[in-house]
């Protein structure tokens, strides 16, 4: 996707806490129990936001890691506590490896048949799907299992051109992230990033009869063609991108600094608009943006500023005929509403009101076209797709099928394409291919026989009532078939935080669970994005609490509308998510009979306090600032999931997380394990000596 709008409604900053499908650092398991429940590993993968982020997109997280060079470690004292600390960690780490060595052994065989049944599921519903294209003019570029090839766009035959192999260039085990042609296809850019690495590598091809490598640039987020031999791109360093360079491939090559953002809250990228006329410098941080200009006609001129940023702003720009079309959430209500101005003008003063989206209308994802712009939107739990004619200045409104929950663009639409290809999909359905066609003002489904349709689910819809009246939408799938649903087993999913939806994309396994007779329900609390930006803003910093009533709410009418009940129901989460599972596992360990997490977010106020790790001030948008404001550090103290541990009878708990994880450190999750299984520990052993007395009572023994 070339607009970096689709960055910032897909994640609002670089910093969501996120994992991706594709991200295999070493997985360790950690599990306490008071006593040994069977356990589903799951898999939880990106969130459809995220594609133009990173891996942490989301999308995507926080980064943990100290700087470097800090003058203090030179001071004994300190060499010896890190030392000790390091110590304490080696030891909580053999300590879990050797527990999970020893419980998994009794679940061997039913990873066996869970592995081989998702691998059948894979092959049935995904075998088919083909790379992204990007049509570039004549050609076709698309990449497949690390090769960049070319092919003409009418050839009928399939006769692919070669132009990359990851494992030839000598980059074997990376992935390609992304893929930037030169305006006369001269020079192509791709991104490499490894499977245990954060930052990417820029490696820029010459093209021609045999293609070799121009340069490689290392630590780089994204890249645009200005001109067909002048490249900017962003430098990323410790999951932060704050400057923008620009370099050249003409006879005289250099690279310049062209932009460097002062604010720690921010993060910078790059785009280019669909028509090509100017690349544009975005600076974003979770609540406010900025955007300067770089006309590609004269790419080595300063950057225009667009408007300076206003707190609780956000804007993103394209272009078309020499106006820019603004998406923002400027004015009122603060949700997003499409806007333009004058090239000349780019000022907030002169920005006109083209669309505004209305109200609790969540804003997907936005693709604009020569003559017109089609919105994503998501209302009431159901998808729409708004058509916006710029000649008519007319709107068409269209609901998309009532089972499909997420959307992904099929391929990088030309800015002069007649037809929109998109495909719509749901957990438990399989990708649909669809098309719009502006000529024929309609939308036809692709025929797609080899795919088959899923008959035997139900999607029901459902609002819970919070704590304070909010409505909260809950998407609940099951079997058609399944009778009794009281006694089935219930995956309840959460995330909740910094405007991001849950994932509801396609996943063989969640495919299998319905198929095996369980209920999957998707809680979108507040917190998240799935009511537009108010939404989230309802849900983040002092207001945090209100997603864990919203929890509490969406389970309690669960089991009241007998959808399974407390023994028969696990939770789910990830990251971000980890902080409202974590939260009501300590304040309503009754509601559930396990939990599952995935690299949890556990530790939100020490975390929140130590400003020296890289992210900690850009996040105090999301969680506050509990060094500045103590009753802030109150606040989080209150829900933190570490912080609330105590002495109680607590479901099963599952832990997934990563070794070599900059994110979500395995240092805090290994603590919290700690004392999760101590106060579990403790509460078993005060129950057992009270058995003992009411037995001695009993029986009159002293």
């Amino acid at each position: 996707m070339c607009w970096t709008a689709k960055s910032f409604v897909r994640g609002l900053s670089f910093s969501v806490k996120y994992y991706p499908k594709d991200n295999h650092l070493q997985a360790l398991c950690l599990c306490t129990k008071t006593k040994l429940n069977k356990c589903h590993i799951l898999d939880w993968s990106r969130s459809p936001w995220n594609s133009a982020m990173p891996p942490g997109r989301i999308l995507s997280w926080r980064l943990f890691s100290c700087k470097e060079g800090t003058k203090d470690l030179c001071k004994m004292e300190k060499i010896t506590s890190i030392t000790a600390s390091e110590l304490l960690y080696k030891d909580l780490l053999k300590s879990e490896q050797e527990n999970w060595n020893k419980v998994s052994r009794s679940y061997k065989a039913m990873t066996k048949r869970i592995k081989e049944k998702i691998e059948e599921l894979h092959n049935k519903y995904t075998l088919h799907l083909e790379s992204p294209r990007i049509r570039f003019g004549g050609n076709v570029y698309f990449e497949e299992n690390g090769y960049i090839f070319c092919s003409k766009a009418d050839d009928d035959k399939g006769n692919v051109h070669m132009l990359f192999s990851t494992e030839d260039m000598g980059f074997s085990g990376a992935y390609i992230k992304r893929i930037r042609i030169s305006p006369d296809e001269r020079y192509l850019a791709t991104s490499l990033q490894s499977e245990n690495s954060e930052e990417a590598t820029c490696v820029i091809m010459k093209l021609g009869d045999i293609p070799f490598v121009e340069e490689v640039i290392p630590n780089v987020f994204s890249f645009e063609w200005a001109t067909n031999d002048v490249l900017y791109y962003t430098s990323q360093k410790n999951l932060k991108c704050q400057n923008v360079f620009m370099t050249t491939f003409t006879n005289e090559k250099y690279t310049k600094l062209v932009y460097t953002e002062q604010d720690a809250r921010f993060f910078v990228d790059i785009y280019c608009t669909k028509d090509r006329r100017f690349l544009t410098i975005n600076s974003n941080s979770k609540t406010t943006s900025e955007v300067w200009l770089i006309d590609c006609r004269h790419p080595f001129k300063l950057p225009v500023l667009v408007q300076a940023r206003t707190k609780g702003v956000i804007y993103h720009v394209e272009h078309r005929n020499n106006e820019l079309y603004i998406l923002t959430s400027y004015g009122e209500p603060a949700e997003y509403k499409l806007m333009k101005a004058s090239v000349a003008s780019t000022g907030m003063e002169n920005w006109q009101l083209v669309y505004a989206l209305e109200e609790k209308t969540k804003l997907i994802d936005l693709e604009m076209f020569r003559d017109h712009c089609i919105m994503f939107l998501q209302k009431a739990g159901y998808l729409y797709l708004n058509v916006i004619a710029f000649v008519s200045h007319s709107v068409q409104s269209i609901q998309l099928p009532p089972w499909a929950c997420a959307f992904e663009l099929e391929s990088h639409p030309e800015h002069a394409s007649s037809t929109c290809y998109f495909q719509l999909t749901s957990p438990v359905h399989p990708p649909r291919r669809f098309a719009y066609s502006f000529k024929e003002n309609n939308l036809i489904e692709q025929a797609a026989e080899e795919v088959p349709i899923i008959m035997n689910c139900h999607t029901t819809r459902l609002l819970a009532k919070s704590k304070d009246e909010t409505l909260v939408p809950i998407t609940v799938f099951h079997n058609v078939n399944s009778k009794e649903l009281r006694r089935k087993p219930l995956l309840v999913h959460v995330y909740g935080a910094y405007g991001i939806d849950l994932n509801m994309s396609f996943k063989e396994e969640k495919l299998m669970l319905i198929e095996e007779g369980w209920i999957l329900a998707y809680c979108h609390v507040r917190g998240g994005g799935e009511l537009g930006l108010r939404w989230h803003k309802d849900g983040c910093q002092h207001n945090k609490l209100k997603g864990l009533h919203d929890l509490k709410a969406c389970i309690t009418l669960l089991h009241e509308l007998e959808f399974s009940q407390p023994k028969y129901t696990a939770l789910t989460a990830a990251s971000a998510g980890g902080v409202l599972a974590g939260a009501i596992c300590n304040s309503n360990p009754e509601l559930i009979r396990a939990m599952v997490l995935q690299a949890p977010f556990v530790d939100v106020l020490n975390t929140m306090m130590k400003t020296h790790l890289p992210l900690s001030i850009e996040e105090q948008e999301e969680w506050g600032n509990p060094l500045a404001d103590e009753k802030c550090m109150k606040y989080i103290k209150n829900y933190c999931p570490y912080h609330n541990i105590k002495p109680q009878c607590y479901p099963s708990v599952f832990i997934t997380a990563y070794e070599n994880d900059q994110r979500v450190p395995l240092t805090g999750i290994l603590r919290y394990v700690q004392k999760l299984r101590k106060a579990t520990l403790d509460h078993a052993s005060r129950t057992r000596k009270k058995g003992k007395i009411r037995i001695s009572q009993i029986y009159g023994l002293h």
